[in-house]
Order: structure tokens, then C-alpha cells, then sequence
């Protein structure tokens, strides 16, 4: 809807119920009773128009893998994975690979001896739930040249990747399933070593599927290069491996790599120890604007002053608390509970917070995200930790300046871009029950990208 003018009546902006102008991408007007001049109108009913969603760590090339393979997380134990597996075997033509996602402890030991016997002669490749290591069959290692007992390889994505050179995944499914969740930008997080995968973003996105502003992490090795057109180059990633945990020194000469490079740090942290090894790593180097901890899965109460004297921001997940939380009360340390994806506690403390979902590997719903932020339950209702819910988390929670779309208030003329969702309803009826299905509609620079209402 770009091309013409849009006119949206009675949407709810900031508790006032006004009409909003759209032209040529950008909002141009927010007032009561705004003439029409030739524009398109739609009715909000009352309904929220609030700024586009951006999740601020996802990786999106892994979703689209994601979807063309056998997702073990919704299989319950390891006999239902077994059956699957030599299923896809026996349906699969010739040999292609066999690519599976999502395997843990619930599936018992998965190592090369069991795919080779699940899937004889095949190339078979089984990832982790985290993302960070993969098992593969013995065709499979054989086809990448390497040769380990057990099969497993930790933290070799993107080397991997070259080798086993799948064809380029489809992201239109990815851009559209974004935008009905009211995703209008999204940050991907994968440590990128090889400038081929922005250029996957970039064609991506100026082909239109996928329509999002996506920004880009990518690894040290591309902290000085100049990111394709559609893509904006945003923190380099910087991994605290726990299986192979890096010196401070290392780690603080990643940082002034980065920094050098007039870019912030994305600090993967997702134990206690590897949270003070990094912010050991921070009072060394210095932290910079824009410098940030991924997921703080496990951030104790006692390191929050210091989270804060850096000046860091913390984007984390707390969907993991919905869909992983009763595992996590069986499997985590009891003393790093209570400590698990924090977000109202880190708000009090005066830290900024980026909500994201670390999609393929978390739920892809953000609305799923704002619901566990409140309430900190599990699928089976339990409560995972004592780290204090969110009472108030809004779509546009952890959005940095430059994202709050909706800048403009009522009355205002200046222009704002037009990256906008509009809800079924007001905001505080949506947030009380948070679900994408209160998404009517999305846009991104004014052209609509999800119509939930059409005809």
C-alpha cells in the first residue's frame, strides 16, 4: 500500500484513540478527524497501532533449514525419535542428507553408531537444541572430511556449512511468518565468518521475501566489512564457548577488534562463569555504546550492579522459560534458578533489556516472549525462578531509540517510518492475554506485508 495514502481511523496511539496517515512510507499525520485527500482508509476499531516488533536475536538462515528438517523437539523420548528418523530414511530419495533438528537428553545418547544403524549409508547430521554442536553419521563425516569417534562436533557452523554446501534456503516462508507475528526488523545473531551469508540476507530481502530491516552480526573476522545494501551491519558476536572457553585476554581482544571497527560487542553468555569471564573481559577492554550480553541465561542478582556500572544491555529470551522451564527446574543447577532469563529484576536495575526469541532454537512468537516475561511459568504452569516477572512488557520493550517507530504523538506532523502493527484490540486488553493472534495487520515502510482480516 505504499503507493497510495492510507488513511487508519480510530486506532488506539499512546491511550488516545485517533486517525493515523500513512504516505509514501512514513506517518505524516496523527490527529482527530484527519481528512481523507485521496487516501485508502482502513478502520481500526478502536484496535492498538503500535511500532513493528524487531526481535533483536534470531538466526534466520537456520529457521529456513529448520523447515525442511525433522524437528526432534516436539518428539517426547527416544524410541519416537528412532521411529521418525528411520522413516525419513526409508522415505528419503537416494542420499540426500538427513537433517535433524532439536535432539537433547529426552532422546537418550545420540552418537554416529545410532544414526548409522537408524539411517544405514546415509549422510545424517542431528543438531543440538542449543545450536551449538552437531552428530553426525559416518557417511555424513566422511562426506565432510573428518573422522570422530562419537560423532560429535562442537561450534564449527559455518566451516561445516562450506562442506556440506546445502542449497540456498528459502526465506520467503521465514518473511512471511515474521510479519504475521508483527516482526518488522529482526537482528541475526549467527557468527557469520563468511560474507556469502549476508549476501543470502541482502538478495533476500531486496527480492521481497524477506521483508524486514534485518541487521547483522556476524564474527570478529567481520568486524570491518561493509555489509550488503539491506543489510545493516549491527554488533559483532563474540562467543563465550563453554566447551571451550576462551582466556580474558582473548576475549577483551575480540572486544577492541570490534570497537576499533566503530562497532559494539554481542556477547554470547549463557552460564555463570562464562558471564564473568566476559564482563572480566569488559573491565579490561572497556565497554562501548551499543555493547550487549546475549541470552544471560544464568544472571545472578549479585552482577547486576556491575551489568550496569558498564553500561551494558542485556537481550534475552525469556520464551525459553515456557518452553524449556521444566526441564530447566529437573536439569539446572538449583542455585542458578532463580537466576534464569531475568527481565522486570534487570529493568529495575536501570539495564536496558532487548526481547528475542534465538529462533530456530527458542520459540520464534515474541507475543510467546512477553506472556513468560509476565508470569515466568512453564508449559506445565510452573514458576521457573524467583527473579521478579515483567509487570508491564509492551511490544516495543528492549526496541533501541532508533526502532521506537512510533515516535510521533498525537497532533504531531513530523514523519516517522510507517513500520507498523495493528492490533485486534487496545493494548493494555492485548498484553493482559499476549498472543499473535491479535495481530490485524503489518507494515513495513507502508506497504503491508501481513493483512490477518483479509476481504
Amino acid at each position: 500500500m505504499s503507493e497510495r495514502a492510507l488513511l487508519v481511523t480510530r486506532a488506539q496511539v499512546r491511550g488516545a484513540v485517533v486517525d493515523v496517515r500513512i504516505d509514501g512510507g512514513r506517518i505524516t499525520a496523527i490527529g482527530d478527524d484527519l481528512a481523507t485527500d485521496g487516501a485508502a482508509t482502513l478502520d481500526a476499531g478502536g484496535g492498538a497501532l503500535v511500532p513493528g516488533l524487531h526481535d533483536h536475536h534470531l538466526h534466520l538462515l537456520a529457521m529456513a533449514a529448520a523447515r525442511r528438517s525433522l524437528d526432534a523437539a516436539v518428539l517426547p523420548d527416544g524410541a519416537a525419535l528412532d521411529a521418525a528418523v528411520s522413516r525419513r530414511h526409508v522415505d528419503r530419495e537416494g542420499d540426500r542428507w538427513l537433517r535433524i533438528v532439536g535432539i537433547d537428553d529426552r532422546h537418550g545418547p545420540v552418537d554416529r553408531a545410532r544414526l548409522d544403524a537408524l539411517a544405514p549409508g546415509r549422510r545424517v547430521r542431528a543438531q543440538h537444541r542449543s545450536g551449538a554442536a552437531w552428530v553426525l553419521s559416518s557417511p555424513a563425516l566422511a562426506a565432510v572430511g573428518e573422522e570422530v569417534d562419537d560423532g560429535w562436533i562442537h561450534r564449527r557452523d559455518a566451516e561445516l556449512g562450506r562442506r556440506w554446501a546445502d542449497d540456498a534456503p528459502d526465506l520467503a516462508p521465514i518473511g512471511a511468518e515474521l510479519a504475521r507475528l508483527g516482526v518488522t526488523g529482526a537482528t541475526d545473531a549467527t557468527p557469520f565468518d563468511d560474507p556469502s551469508a549476508l549476501t543470502l540476507l541482502a538478495a533476500a530481502h531486496g527480492a521481497g521475501a524477506l521483508p524486514q530491516r534485518i541487521v547483522a552480526t556476524g564474527s570478529p573476522a567481520l568486524a570491518t566489512i561493509r555489509a550488503p545494501h539491506g543489510v545493516e551491519r549491527g554488533p559483532v558476536k563474540v562467543l563465550v564457548a563453554d566447551e571451550d572457553l576462551p582466556s580474558v585476554e582473548q576475549l577483551a581482544g575480540w572486544f577492541r577488534i570490534a570497537h576499533d571497527a566503530g562497532r559494539p560487542v554481542a556477547v554470547h553468555c549463557v552460564t555463570r562463569l562464562g558471564l564473568v569471564l566476559a564482563l572480566a573481559a569488559w573491565e579490561d577492554a572497556g565497554a562501548a555504546d551499543g555493547d550487549r550480553i546475549e541470552h544471560g541465561s544464568v544472571l545472578p542478582i549479585e552482577l547486576l550492579a556491575t551489568v550496569a556500572e558498564l553500561g551494558l544491555t542485556v537481550v534475552t529470551q525469556p520464551a525459553l522459560l515456557r518452553a524449556r522451564g521444566d526441564a530447566y527446574l529437573v536439569d539446572v543447577d538449583p542455585d542458578d534458578v532463580d537466576h534464569l532469563y531475568r527481565c522486570g529484576s534487570l529493568i529495575d536495575a536501570g539495564i536496558p533489556v532487548g526481547l528475542s526469541t534465538d529462533a530456530p532454537f527458542g520459540p520464534a512468537d515474541p507475543w510467546l516472549a512477553i506472556a513468560a516475561a509476565t508470569d515466568r511459568r512453564s508449559s506445565s504452569g510452573q514458576v521457573v525462578g524467583a527473579a521478579r516477572p515483567s509487570p508491564r512488557p509492551t511490544p516495543s520493550t528492549g526496541c533501541s531509540p532508533r526502532r521506537r517507530l512510533l515516535a510521533v504523538r498525537p497532533g504531531a506532523s513530523r514523519s516517522a517510518p510507517a513500520d507498523l502493527v495493528l492490533l485486534d484490540r487496545p493494548l493494555a486488553e492485548a498484553l493482559a492475554d499476549p498472543s499473535a493472534e491479535r495481530v490485524r495487520r503489518t507494515w513495513i515502510g507502508g506497504s503491508l506485508v501481513h493483512d490477518g482480516d483479509p476481504g
